[in-house]
């Protein structure tokens, strides 16, 4: 048997061995709505069309407590772009979505409001720091709420620019300060701010078109700012430390190509795995950061048709939280969860059980039995059982050929 044929035997047990096992919390068979204040105000909004039911999508993903927070895309029928749901719920009805941190806080170009909510990151002391696109007439900002004093919120900074890109953030928690990285999309740039001088700076990165970002796990020296490219299906790296002393141009580094173009969304874990989803694709990949460049399949849902299927995060217990939507199907929006034995990058690595292992999802959910996993051992037995065999039969086959050189009297070189 060749290695290129054993390979392709036990390819398929490599993404095996790293996929979850997801349950689901809930699931918005049709529709999602919103904690409107009142019926009243609720019928008036579909009336005069600021609210389309059916055009509210989830598109980025925060987690802190009990509550998940969602940022939505914000159209002109959408009132709000920023909502919260419990993590559970007593109640067999999806809950609806509540408006964060409140409904007043919420008013398109109103430069003091929330206007269009993007990238979410909590930090290690309860603030979920929010990226807010603006608008036309308001410079992009930056919020922070804080989750473990009342909500309280308040905008940190105003970028000197008006932009339409805003995508995604990670936040570092350095000695000498903390510093958001931010993506903009199909830009060749990255920007940074940092929370003590209230500062923010451009840094160009020629001839990379960043997407997505993330950052590696806090306990890693080096840092390395990972960046996804915008029209490729590179990912490549940057060095932290450069980025943290106000340098204007970094050149990334080709770390190595994902087998899918335009990483939307990538999140790493606190033992430097990243978690990569992909426009337009139905699965989410995995990557190992600590050893050579092999992308794994993390989670697959059969027939997912949408051009943003899925906002996750990680907590600081070790759940990975996903929203998975389908514009085409039913249900339209399910959030699921899954232990997987690593937290957020922003955590110090801890010695954790790993998640146990499954298949990746080839139905609507990921819900294993014992006559699956039996099935699955099976199949391993059968395969290892099947290359003993052969290689049995090949050292069969050459003792074979060495008698009869012998018995000829041929001498063998040894």
């Amino acid at each position: 048997m060749t290695p290129f044929f054993v390979t392709m035997f036990f390819l398929p047990l490599s993404s095996l061995a790293t996929a979850a096992n997801f349950t689901e919390v809930f699931e918005w068979p049709n529709k999602l709505d919103f904690e409107w204040p009142s019926e009243a105000r609720r019928t008036q909004a579909l009336r005069d069309g600021t609210f389309e039911q059916q055009k509210i999508e989830p598109v980025y993903m925060a987690v802190y407590g009990s509550r998940i927070f969602l940022s939505l895309e914000k159209y002109s029928y959408i009132p709000v772009s920023l909502v919260s749901l419990p993590t559970n719920s007593a109640s067999s009805a999806p809950p609806n979505l509540t408006p964060f941190p409140s409904w007043d806080m919420h008013e398109y170009e109103n430069c003091d409001k929330i206007e269009k909510a993007r990238g979410l990151e909590v930090d290690s002391v309860g603030r979920l720091w929010l990226l807010d696109e603006g608008s036309p007439k308001c410079y992009s900002k930056l919020w922070i709420i804080d989750l473990s004093n009342d909500d309280k919120t308040k905008i940190i900074h105003r970028f000197p620019f008006l932009s339409s890109s805003m995508h995604d953030l990670v936040l570092e928690e350095a000695a000498n300060g903390t510093f958001a990285y931010i993506s903009r999309w199909g830009e060749q740039s990255i920007v940074v701010f940092s929370l003590e001088r209230k500062q923010s700076w451009i840094v160009d990165t020629p001839r990379m078109e960043v997407y997505s970002i993330a950052l590696s796990p806090k306990d890693e020296e080096p840092r390395k700012l990972y960046l996804g490219n915008w029209s490729s299906n590179g990912l490549y790296s940057i060095s932290v430390a450069t980025l943290r002393n106000g340098t204007r141009t970094a050149k990334p580094k080709l770390i190595g190509k994902w087998t899918s173009n335009k990483s939307y969304r990538m999140l790493m874990d606190n033992n430097g795995t990243i978690y990569a989803a992909f426009k337009w694709k139905n699965y989410i990949s995995s990557l190992n950061t600590s050893q050579p460049f092999e992308e794994q399949r993390f989670h697959e849902v059969a027939g997912q048709d949408s051009y943003w299927p899925f906002t996750f995060v990680l907590d600081q217990n070790g759940t990975f939280w996903m929203t998975v939507f389908d514009f085409q199907r039913k249900p339209r929006c399910r959030l699921l969860e899954a232990a997987i034995g690593a937290k957020s990058y922003i955590i110090d690595a801890s010695p954790v059980t790993p998640a146990t292992a499954t298949n990746p999802t080839l139905s609507r959910d990921t819900k294993l039995t014992p006559l699956t996993n039996l099935l699955h051992l099976f199949i391993i037995v059968v395969i290892c059982s099947f290359v003993l065999i052969i290689l049995w039969l090949i050292l069969r086959q050459k003792m074979k050929i060495i008698c009869v050189l012998e018995n000829n009297g041929v001498v063998m070189v040894k």
